[in-house]
């Protein structure tokens, strides 16, 4: 992964395109923000923005559980899983 930090407006450029990903990802089941990073092979950072941007917008939903770690499990929302 890359260690540099970049611009906030370079990662919000990208969210259509990585929400895709990410939805795609969350199909095989819920998923922590380092996991869905690991699986992107990016940083952790840049994909909670994308993460919350989908759930703003109803895309994926939070759980309730935590891992081991005291990361939250996301998952595609109700009206996603169709």
């Amino acid at each position: 992964m890359e260690s540099k930090i970049r611009d906030v407006h370079e990662i919000i450029r990208e969210e259509m395109f990585m929400r895709d990903k990410i939805l795609t990802l969350l199909k095989e089941g819920p998923k922590t923000i380092p996991e869905i990073a690991k699986a992107l092979g990016r940083p952790s950072n840049e994909v909670m923005f994308w993460v919350m941007a989908a759930r703003k917008y109803g895309y994926v939903e939070e759980g309730t559980e935590v891992s081991d770690e005291g990361f939250y499990f996301y998952s595609l929302a109700a009206a996603e899983e169709g």
